[in-house]
């Protein structure tokens, strides 16, 4: 991954060891701004910080991942939230999607991989997005 974007990550799950092996993985593919968050509350209270991507289990204790998705679009609908959970329930996916996510990611034996192709996507899609900013503007400047 040369000249790899370097992206603010929040993870937030109760399990710790999950939690323990994304922050391992993302550090293994040198990304070094990554957030742990056990509960949906302390990342709700944290948003400031202005993650990119937000790696988000479906099934917590204090508020449900559904509930804290909403809260973040909410506050910056320019946040990346994925998804992750051991449901492979096509419903909860697309209730995902629905809410906001940008991707669903099943805990399975793949998790890291997946991590790694949503990353990449999200990493596409701002190039692509960054490229239209630089069209508009110049179409823009361009009536003046």
């Amino acid at each position: 991954m040369e000249d790899q974007t370097q992206f603010k990550f929040f993870i937030v799950d109760d399990d710790i060891f999950c939690a323990n092996v994304y922050e391992q993985y993302l550090a293994n593919l040198n990304y070094t701004d990554i957030t742990y968050f056990s509960n949906g509350n302390d990342c709700l209270n944290n948003l400031d910080q202005n993650p990119d991507i937000i790696f988000l289990d479906h099934n917590m204790e204090d508020l449900t991942g559904f509930e804290v998705l909403r809260k973040i679009k909410r506050y910056n609908p320019n946040i990346y939230v994925v998804m992750v959970s051991a449901q492979e329930n096509v419903k909860t996916a697309v209730d995902a999607l629905k809410y906001g996510a940008f991707d669903y990611i099943i805990k399975d034996f793949a998790v890291c991989d997946n991590m790694t192709r949503v990353i990449n996507k999200i990493s596409q899609v701002k190039t692509e997005l960054s490229k239209s900013n630089q069209t508009i503007i110049k179409r823009f400047l361009n009536m003046f």
